[in-house]
């Protein structure tokens, strides 16, 4: 499995175990990736406490080490509006020049019109919208400029997380759904602007998948919705997303991708 040999990808949101950002992160690396990953220990201690861990991070970079791969990762915050050029700045420096960016790092927080407010608002449209933004904008700038310099065709890959919004109401969801929309309109209009770059611009959505957060009440609900005849599982939309990164996509661009076993 060496698709992704000598490429080097930056997944964000990758804190947990059990999380897609880890499974994301296994298999690039499984592919022959380099990786560099992000995680934020303040976000998990709240959102996740039973898998917040200040230790795991270090741990999981041995693991993709023994693929015989490079990894790396950093703490940041990416509603920091300095935070996308920290970042890329870190990978060049510990693995070389990115060319594969996966937005994965999320926020959610359940609300429904009552409990809906101002400062909800602003914390779902800092990290979903203007984090996911700027990382790419600055991913696809840094691109043009350092494969010119080196006459090189520019290329890259930007694979983004949606939630399959487009698909029905997420009643209870209100700020969470509506930045994820935002999120599947920012792929297509800037694939197009990024296809004279060949750097291809797409978005997963894995449908419900169990990432640790469900319990056994909730996967008997959801079982029947899936004609497969199990839960979606990180290692699903792992596998479509090294697809996305590999250079056997490079037709494809500027697609919403429903990975949900026919959910």
């Amino acid at each position: 499995m060496t698709k992704l040999y000598g490429k080097t990808a930056i997944v964000t949101g990758t804190s947990r175990p059990g999380g897609i950002g880890t499974a994301v992160c296994r298999t690039l690396a499984q592919e022959g990736a380099n990786v560099f990953y992000t995680h934020l220990y303040d976000y998990d201690k709240t959102e996740n406490p039973g898998d917040a861990d200040k230790n795991w991070p270090d741990l999981f970079a041995e693991e993709l080490r023994s693929y015989g791969i490079k990894a790396a990762h950093m703490e940041v915050d990416l509603t920091d509006p300095t935070s996308p050029a920290r970042l890329l700045e870190a990978c060049r420096s510990a693995l070389g020049l990115p060319t594969i960016l996966v937005n994965n790092a999320t926020y959610s927080v359940a609300a429904d019109f009552r409990q809906l407010n101002a400062s909800l608002i602003d914390a779902h449209c800092a990290m979903n919208i203007r984090g996911t933004f700027m990382l790419s904008a600055e991913f696809a700038r840094m691109l043009e400029v350092e494969l010119a310099d080196r006459q090189v065709l520019c290329g890259g890959r930007i694979i983004n997380l949606t939630s399959g919004q487009g698909k029905g109401p997420m009643p209870g969801n209100l700020a969470y759904a509506a930045t994820k929309g935002a999120v599947s309109t920012f792929t297509e209009c800037l694939s197009a602007e990024l296809a004279p770059l060949h750097i291809t611009v797409n978005a997963v959505d894995p449908g419900p998948t169990d990432t640790g957060w469900m319990s056994e009440e909730v996967k008997k609900a959801l079982l029947p919705g899936f004609p497969m005849g199990r839960i979606g599982l990180p290692e699903d939309v792992s596998r479509l997303i090294a697809f996305l990164a590999s250079d056997d996509s490079q037709w494809i661009t500027g697609q919403i991708i429903h990975s949900r076993g026919g959910f």
